[in-house]
């Protein structure tokens, strides 16, 4: 496995990670463990900050995969990806308000933004592993340039 194949695995990985990690610490809440929870979606939050510096890493550096498949399905993929860095997007400004308003102990707020912000990112999880699977699985591409190169004219 290349340095191409690995960094997306291990990004996809920590998705993965995270949204069990944050499947688990919802059932803790409503069991009633508010320790266990909190310590549960912190390492949740932790795990998507780790798929976050991965995937940033491997975009300014390595490069990221273009679409190996066909033609007529690219047009397909591009709007699935576009919805997918749309939700992405939308999920971790959710999980940043989320957890801030869980460190400032406003916890009526927290519930409501919690349950909200969860249902995102297990679709945006879903929807990610789908992205690795078309690109890294089914229709693997070719590889671009690293940002900085492309900024630098190398």
């Amino acid at each position: 496995m290349d340095l191409y194949m690995l960094l997306p695995t291990i990004s996809t990985s920590f998705i993965v990670i995270s949204a069990i990690l944050v499947a688990i610490g919802w059932v803790l809440i409503i069991q009633g463990k508010r320790d266990a929870h909190k310590k549960v979606m912190i390492s949740g939050a932790i795990a998507a900050l780790l798929f976050f510096i991965i995937y940033v890493s491997r975009t300014a550096f390595v490069g990221n995969t273009s679409w190996g498949g066909s033609d007529e399905l690219k047009v397909y993929y591009q709007t699935f990806l576009i919805f997918h860095i749309t939700l992405a997007t939308v999920a971790a400004v959710f999980g940043i308000t989320t957890l801030v308003l869980a460190f400032k102990e406003k916890f009526s707020k927290h519930r409501k933004w919690g349950r909200v912000t969860a249902t995102i990112w297990f679709v945006t999880a879903i929807t990610g592993v789908a992205v690795y699977v078309l690109l890294y699985v089914l229709y693997p591409g070719g590889h671009t340039a690293p940002v900085w190169e492309v900024i630098m004219g190398a």
